[in-house]
Order: structure tokens, then C-alpha cells, then sequence
């Protein structure tokens, strides 16, 4: 009851309440004026499936004037063969060369349904009148997208995740892989790249489809009100969006510029084949090795590799293919050489030093790969007593594979087997970043210890239970928690579930619960769940609930001078008598120091060197003290180091007022991430849901949270067709 009491005020997105769409475009639309012969074709109403011939063309006197393009037989004619209304244009595409009988043509669409097909053999003259038309029909709040030679420009019915209720007309240019967008009184968006999506597809019938484009932190719904110009759009857009090459730079990206294709294959091996014996060095099966690596060329977005459907060996073989056949190579043709006279060189600083250089002339796409690629290999080899896959037998694997060679040149594998061995120095890799790697590949490991001792073995992702609010049986999910997930992405999702919108100032956040211990930790929101999950024991768990004091600890660290906190507090550390497992000693006043590297202890505001020192980034800090300790103070906190051993030592500490515990966690959180305590974003918080009219908020990217954007995703996978259907 307590749960639903404070959960009565959770708003579910409204999708009843629907207007019929308007336009927020100005009506007065620029005088263009222009005139000259074009060929064109009969009008369609239906998209042009062939390639129209030359003779299909008939050579016509166009004049466009006062908003009114028109046609005539000749220039001397008086009455036109036929005209259209600016006003009535939805769409203008520019056809590559030579898809029809011109060299040069282009295509106008209009709200009848129908379709206009215009030819030129003159580069100069088509661009001139494509510009021309633009601006006859694109209204001054969308000019800005003129400013580009776009291969398609319009205006689509779209709703966005945080604004169900209200459908609006936007204005849309797409140029290469890059989708901009224009809405009524909104700001100038970034443009979707479109290969850089999360998610692309299809929903509703063919009858009533709907363009669903998710982009990090953004989404947006494309309503085909009117099939012509929709399906000519949902064919360029789903081109746009797959790759369009054999080169790095031209496959689908993810949000670090490493290719899809590529972050899939490394994924599911670290999930599925570290310890795998002869990881990479066996070969899959050939023609499943084909099929795979076809259906991640054609797009890689969508397929996803689940155990027991591809096996380790067919994925790492359509991995090392893909690198293989890249036409350029990894490396480059113009580096490649550099790398491999690189590796020769005997000093060994000289030659690290060579190689950061060269990593830093690659073009970005190809040293984001490398680096991902060998971060890959320096996690396959710390497990090399199991995969026997030890620097030496990868290079011999890679080193051809990447430099294409023959197998013959053993600098290849020297310049592998040097970038593996020496990879924090040359990549920059620094301790935070590599202890959190090291923990999510050890927790993938022996969860499938685990899962291979019991008889069951898991797909990658494991099941977790996560309780919103309280630990209650009507109020846990079960959750698939993949190796990148975050303890933000989590929350989201089981806000997602509930349908709980984020209101401002709310502070939601993932606790991992000891019940024994009778403490918490607010997991921090860029900390990765897996390893934390596998750490639970059988007395702690996953809760998803407001953080309460986030508030006056962000007002508190943004208010502070200095980054560092000293001061008083009762301490007492955890020791056991005879081995019986019974704390002993009592709480002391100590003077404490907490800056970025390190928690110091004196024990006494006069002394000058401390009884204890640990390093501050390997702590783990949990809200409470166990009441059986007797603390001075209900404001305490516990913390927890564990040794290089694996060996846990544990710390307790009281403050004297809930202020000061709030200053000390608010400093823990700031030095161990290096101020970053909470999200930055605006989106991480959404605003107040406005009323059902037009112009009133942003489509384009998504400002709400990210919970509303999935939420909303949630809400059209379940009826696509209720957010458009009175539009």
C-alpha cells in the first residue's frame, strides 16, 4: 500500500487525447521566379519502379512564378499544359546520375498523390531550378536546410517520444547518411546520423506504417499519411542508414565510431569465447562463416548472435574475414608501412612512442577500431591458461589478418604483438578504465564457471532480479543485464516497465543492497551492473528508488572550494576476535583527509603522518553501519577495500549530523569519478508535459529523459497505430 501511495501521481503517456495535424509553417511563401525548357515525363501515382528512357521525355517550356510552376508546349504557348502549386509540394528528390534517360533528373511530389519526373542534360541548369523549386516551397523557418545540396527535401507528419499527444509537421533534408530536421518554434537540431542508429524500423500495417528512428537519447516517428512520398522516403532513409562500402568509414557506426559489424563479432566473443580453447586461431565452418558475415555486411544492426545459434569459432572467422578483405586494411595502404618499419626498432620507449604517433594519423573510424580490437586481444590473453591463446600465438593469428599479408613478413605479428603487450601506454588506457575492464571480463568468466559447473549455460546476458522501490514480490522485474549495461541504462529500464515518468529533480537511481550488513551503495550511473551482480550474495540485492540526498549533495559539490574534505569522525574498524567472526574494539575519534587518490587517517588533527591510507578509487563506500556495532551516530557509512588477494577489509565510520555524512559521500562520489556525479545532460530529467498544441516542444532530439523515450517506444510496439491514427 505504501508503494502505491507514493506511486498514485506516476503519469502514463496520453494517447487519447489526439488532434488532427496542422500546419506551423508560414502560408506566405517566397516569390521565386524562374523559367526554361525541361523534359519531363506523365505524371504517376505510384513510385517509378524502372528506369524511364529517353523517349519517355517530352521537351517542355517551364515557368515558375507567384507559386505556381507551369508547363507549357512550347514557350510561345499561352495556356499550359498543366501546373504545380508550391503549396501542394511535399517532396523534392534529386535522382543520382543516370538513373534514368538524363543524366541530371529530379522528382516532385504533391499532396494528390502524384508524381513528377523532370530531366536535364545540363549540371548547371537542373541544380539551378532544384534550388529553385526548393525555395518556392519550403516556408523561411526551414530555409536553413536549403543551405546544403540535399538528395531529398520535405515535410513528413512526425510525434516524437516525450510529446505522444500532439502529431507536427516537420521539415526534413537528407544529404549522404545525415538526416536534418526543422520543427515549428523549435531550435536548429543536430542531424540523425543515420548509420549511427540504435534502432530502425517498421512498424503498423502496410496500410498505416510508421518510420520508428532511434538515435542515442533521441527518437522520432515518421507517419506515412501519404504512401507516395513515404515509401520513397523509407527507401533512401533504410539506405542511408545501412553501409555503403567495404571501408571502415562506410559501415554502420556505433556511438565510439567502431563499426556495428565489429562490436557485434567482439561482444559475443567476450560474452561467449574467452574461454574458448583456441580462441581465433581455429577456423569456423566455412559456409556458416559466409552467412553470417553476408547478414553483417547487408546490416549489422540487426542481427543479433545468441549462443547456441552461432558458435564461437563461425563468429571469430567472419571477424577476422571482414578485416581481412577491407580494402584499405586497418592500417591503412599509406601506414601500413610506417607500422611494420616501426616494429623494428630497437629502443624500446622509441618505438612505443612511434606507434602513438601513427595512431594518431589513422583516420578516427580506424583507430577507434584498433584500439577496441586490441583492448579485444589483451582481454582473450589474460585468460591465456585457459584458451591457450597466449600475445604470441594472437599476433600470429592477427598479424596477417590486419597487414593482409601472406603470412610471410613477421613484422605483422611483431606490430600486433607489441600494441598487445604495451596496450595501456599506447592507448592511453588509464587505471580507472582498465581495472573496470578487467572486472566486467572477470565476472563474464566466472559467471560461466559457474554456469558450466551447474549443467546450465547462459547466452551472455544473465538474469537479474531488480526491485522497484522495496523488496516486495509484486514489486520485482527480471531483468537481462548484458556486459555494457549501466546502472543508468538499468534504471531506466525498470522505470520503463512500471511506466514511472522521471519528474524534475527527481533522482532516480540503482542501489546495491546488503541486508546483512544493513547498507547500501547508490550505484554510480556510468558503472557497469554485470560485475556488481555477479558480487551479490545471497543476503544483498538490486533496488531502483530516488535518491533522496543527490540533491543537496549537487548543491553542496557545486558550492565547495577545492576538492578536497577533512575533518573529524568515529571510526572503528572491523576485526575478529579468536576467529569467531565478532567485531571488536569500539568507535574513536579520528581526523580524516579525503582527496583524489587517497582516504587518509590520523589520529589526531596534530599529527603529521597517518595511521591508515587507502587508496580512494579501489574503495567501495555503502550508506549505514551494522546496528549490532553500536554507532555513536545514525549517520554512518561503511567502507569496503579489497586487496590485490581478493581479501576484504572493511572500515566504519559516523558522522555527527546528516549534513556532514551527505558532504563526505557527495566528496567519495566526486573523486572517484572524477566530479562527474550525476548525468550532465539536460535529457536526464524531462519537463512538464505540455499542452496538446502545436509548436510546443521540440521533436528533435529527444530533450525529456531517456525513460520517456523508451517509454514511449514501449507504449507504440504495443499499438504503433494509436499514436497517428487521427492525425
Amino acid at each position: 500500500m505504501e508503494f502505491l501511495r507514493n506511486n498514485q501521481s506516476t503519469e502514463v503517456p496520453r494517447l487519447d487525447s489526439v488532434k488532427p495535424l496542422e500546419k506551423h509553417y508560414s502560408v506566405t511563401l517566397p516569390t521565386v521566379s524562374h523559367s526554361g525548357f525541361l523534359y519531363k515525363t506523365a505524371s504517376a501515382g505510384k513510385p517509378l519502379q524502372d528506369r524511364r528512357a529517353r523517349e519517355e521525355f517530352s521537351r517542355r517550356w517551364c515557368v515558375l512564378s507567384d507559386g505556381v510552376l507551369s508547363y507549357y508546349e512550347n514557350e510561345r504557348a499561352v495556356t499550359p499544359n498543366g501546373e504545380i502549386r508550391a503549396s501542394e509540394i511535399v517532396c523534392l528528390a534529386v535522382s543520382p546520375l543516370d538513373t534514368h534517360g538524363f543524366e541530371h533528373t529530379f522528382e516532385v511530389y504533391t499532396e494528390g498523390e502524384r508524381l513528377y519526373l523532370f530531366g536535364l542534360e545540363n549540371a548547371e541548369l537542373a541544380h539551378e531550378w532544384v534550388k529553385c523549386i526548393a525555395k518556392a516551397f519550403v516556408p523561411p523557418l526551414a530555409e536553413d536546410l536549403l543551405a546544403r545540396d540535399f538528395e531529398r527535401l520535405g515535410r513528413l507528419p512526425c510525434k516524437a517520444g516525450l510529446s505522444l499527444q500532439q502529431a507536427q509537421e516537420g521539415w526534413f533534408a537528407l544529404t549522404g547518411s545525415e538526416l536534418r530536421a526543422v520543427f515549428p518554434e523549435g531550435p536548429w537540431e543536430e542531424p540523425l546520423q543515420l548509420r549511427k542508429l540504435q534502432e530502425l524500423s517498421i512498424q503498423g500495417d502496410s496500410e498505416n506504417q510508421v518510420l520508428v528512428l532511434v538515435e542515442r537519447r533521441r527518437t522520432l516517428y515518421i507517419q506515412g499519411e501519404r504512401r507516395l512520398d513515404f515509401m520513397a522516403w523509407l527507401g533512401v532513409i533504410q539506405k542511408a542508414a545501412a553501409s555503403l562500402g567495404d571501408t571502415l568509414s562506410e559501415q554502420q557506426l556505433g556511438d565510439s565510431d567502431i563499426p556495428v559489424i565489429v562490436y557485434r563479432c567482439v561482444d559475443y566473443i567476450t560474452q561467449c569465447g574467452l574461454t574458448s580453447e583456441g580462441i581465433y586461431r581455429k577456423c569456423g565452418q566455412t559456409s556458416k562463416t559466409q552467412r553470417l558475415l553476408d547478414s553483417l555486411r547487408q546490416d549489422a544492426r540487426s542481427v543479433h548472435l545468441k549462443e547456441g545459434e552461432q558458435h564461437v569459432d563461425d563468429v571469430s572467422s567472419a571477424l577476422k574475414r571482414f578485416l581481412r578483405d577491407l580494402p584499405d586494411g586497418l592500417f591503412t595502404r599509406a601506414q601500413r608501412l610506417a607500422w611494420l618499419e616501426a616494429s623494428e626498432i630497437e629502443d624500446e620507449e622509441e618505438k612505443i612512442s612511434r606507434y602513438r604517433e601513427l595512431l594518431v594519423h589513422l583516420p578516427p573510424v580506424n583507430r577507434a577500431t584498433v584500439k577496441a580490437l586490441i583492448s579485444h586481444l589483451y582481454c582473450v590473453q589474460c585468460f591465456s591458461d585457459t584458451n591457450q591463446m597466449n600475445t604470441h600465438n594472437l599476433a600470429i593469428v592477427f598479424g596477417p589478418t590486419l597487414f593482409q599479408t601472406d603470412g610471410q613478413d613477421y613484422k605483422a605479428g611483431k606490430v600486433v604483438e607489441d600494441l598487445i603487450n604495451h596496450y595501456v601506454v599506447v592507448f592511453s588506457v588509464d587505471e580507472e578504465e582498465l581495472r573496470k575492464q578487467r572486472e566486467e571480463v572477470t565476472a563474464i568468466v566466472k559467471m560461466r564457471v559457474a554456469g558450466t559447473a551447474s549443467g546450465t549455460q547462459h547466452a551472455g546476458d544473465f538474469i537479474c532480479t531488480v526491485y522497484l522501490e522495496e523488496k516486495k514480490v509484486e514489486t520485482e522485474q527480471h531483468v537481462k543485464i548484458p556486459a555494457s549495461m549501466t546502472a543508468e541504462e538499468l534504471t531506466l529500464e525498470i522505470l520503463d516497465r512500471r511506466n514511472v515518468s522521471i519528474r524534475e529533480k527527481d533522482y532516480w537511481t540503482c542501489f546495491e543492497v546488503n541486508e546483512k550488513e544493513e547498507a547500501e551503495r547508490p550505484l554510480h550511473f556510468a558503472e557497469k551492473v554485470l560485475p556488481i551482480v555477479h558480487g551479490l550474495g545471497i543476503d544483498s540485492h538490486l533496488v531502483v528508488k530516488k535518491y533522496q540526498s543527490m540533491e543537496a549533495m549537487l548543491l553542496y559539490l557545486a558550492s565547495r572550494v577545492g576538492d578536497t574534505k577533512h575533518g573529524m569522525m568515529k571510526f572503528r574498524e572491523d576485526r575478529s576476535l579468536l576467529g569467531l567472526g565478532l567485531p571488536s574494539g569500539g568507535f574513536h575519534d579520528r581526523y580524516f583527509i579525503l582527496n583524489s587518490s587517497c582516504l587518509r587517517l590520523y589520529k589526531e588533527v596534530r599529527s603529521h603522518r597517518p595511521e591508515k591510507e587507502w587508496p580512494v578509487k579501489s574503495l567501495k563506500v555503502y550508506l549505514g553501519v551494522k546496528k549490532k556495532l553500536r554507532p555513536p551516530t545514525c549517520w554512518g557509512f561503511t567502507v569496503v577495500h579489497e586487496t590485490e588477494k581478493h581479501e576484504k577489509q572493511q572500515w566504519y565510520l559516523c558522522c555527527d549530523t546528516q549534513m556532514e555524512l551527505r558532504e563526505w559521500f557527495a566528496t567519495f562520489l566526486s573523486v572517484q569519478h572524477d566530479g562527474l556525479v550525476w548525468p550532465s545532460e539536460p535529457s536526464r530529467v524531462s519537463r512538464a508535459v505540455p499542452e496538446v498544441r502545436m509548436g510546443s516542444v521540440s521533436l528533435i532530439p529527444l530533450r525529456g529523459s531517456e525513460n520517456e523515450m523508451r517509454r514511449s517506444v514501449a507504449a507504440f510496439t504495443a499499438d504503433p497505430l494509436s499514436l497517428l491514427r487521427h492525425v
